[in-house]
């Protein structure tokens, strides 16, 4: 599975490259394709990203690169960079008409609409064979990134141009330094990336995965801190390991007594387990073990995916359980596109005397980096806690 703790470098490279051709990549020899010439500035990149299966040619000897990115294409490539996760057990919502279940695009598709990555422009229709815009694929990335919040900065020429569904996106890529203006400072919404431009874009980001991130500094001596979470199909659980490793923390899984099956999960089924739970407002799951040292704990990060706009019932157990009188807890959850708001109002209620912190939406894909950022932002004394 391909790791995915150098995002911020793959969505750098993504969005500066829409300008190529800047450097060339040429290749030695032949490239095999025959519409890639050796000297081609993307040679190198197109022969990588078909031998180590990040993208594959158009044909058996073609890669057609000036061909436009689409949708469909995109949304696959992401998929890939997941580590191509199996959707068996998850509940991928309405099908849309436009993408044939046994479509080479079909897992991607699905797989980012349920992780927020890309909603169709309906119920019923995806346009996986759209070209995609220069606005369309900052949205794109800034979901895949997370959603992170951003400031806004100095305006683009011509910002009226840009879609009010994309203008965070925008910002926040103009606000990272990972985009600037074409011609006249202008963003150009409309412009159109190519396969040659996205190639070399992923395999730079490729390459870098051998190259490790700079260590996070730890805590002082032992820790205060628990990230505590409960993860039904993992998707929660990869964050609150990016914070474990963030924080030098302690790490408690919220487990089910009785484990959930995939009929459990089947949200289509009214009459499931975790919809029955979610609609009974005096629902306990019990939970198997306990935090035995709770009161050594001064921070709780608190972590779960949001069922139908709302924490699952089995959080309220959990903090039900404990004394957190004097503790700071911070809320993060997962979801393929709810807030975090609604759902922490009525956890706070059961926790008399504890401080809640914002909490924060993540994407399943979210990097550490991007976890990262957000506990900076929190402004918490973590090296005196230790």
């Amino acid at each position: 599975m391909r790791n995915l703790k150098r995002v911020a470098a793959f969505l750098t490279a993504l969005i500066l490259c829409l300008g190529l051709p800047v450097t060339v990549f040429a290749a030695e020899g032949d490239t095999g394709f025959s519409d890639v010439d050796a000297e081609a500035w993307y040679a190198e990149a197109a022969s990588y990203c078909r031998d180590n299966g990040l993208m594959v040619g158009t044909g058996e000897t073609t890669f057609s690169p000036d061909t436009p990115m689409t949708r469909g294409m995109l949304v696959t490539v992401l998929y890939r960079l997941a580590g191509s996760p199996s959707l068996e057990n998850e509940n991928l919502g309405y099908p849309f008409a436009d993408v044939p279940g046994d479509s080479w695009y079909a897992d991607g598709v699905y797989w980012a609409r349920l992780n927020g990555v890309v909603s169709g422009y309906s119920d019923s229709a995806f346009g996986p064979n759209d070209p995609l815009t220069r606005e369309q694929l900052s949205a794109i990335l800034w979901r895949y990134a997370g959603s992170p919040a951003v400031d806004g900065g100095a305006s683009f020429a011509g910002e009226s141009d840009i879609a009010a569904w994309a203008a965070s996106a925008v910002d926040w890529a103009q606000e990272s330094g990972y985009v600037s203006g074409v011609g006249g400072n202008r963003f150009d919404p409309d412009g159109i990336a190519t396969r040659a431009q996205v190639a070399v874009i992923l395999m730079c980001y490729d390459q870098a995965q051998t190259e490790e991130p700079s260590p996070e500094p730890a805590p002082e001596e032992g820790t205060d801190v628990l990230v505590a979470y409960f993860s039904a199909t993992g998707n929660t659980e990869n964050i609150a390991e990016h914070l474990v490793g963030i924080l030098d923390a302690d790490l408690y899984e919220i487990v089910p007594q009785v484990p959930h099956t995939s009929e459990d999960l089947n949200y289509g089924n009214s009459d499931c387990r975790a919809n029955q739970e979610q609609n009974d407002p005096t629902a306990r799951p019990a939970i198997s073990g306990s935090v035995e040292n709770m009161e050594d704990y001064e921070v709780i990060f608190l972590g779960y995916p949001i069922w139908w706009g709302d924490a699952p019932k089995i959080i309220s157990t959990f903090l039900e359980a404990y004394d957190f009188d004097g503790k700071t807890i911070v809320p993060f959850c997962t979801s393929g596109g709810s807030s975090i708001g609604g759902s922490v109002s009525d956890l706070e209620a059961l926790t008399s005397g504890a401080a809640w912190l914002d909490g924060q939406r993540f994407s399943v894909s979210a990097s550490q980096e991007t976890v990262s950022q957000w506990v900076d932002s929190l402004g918490l004394d973590l090296g005196q806690a230790a």
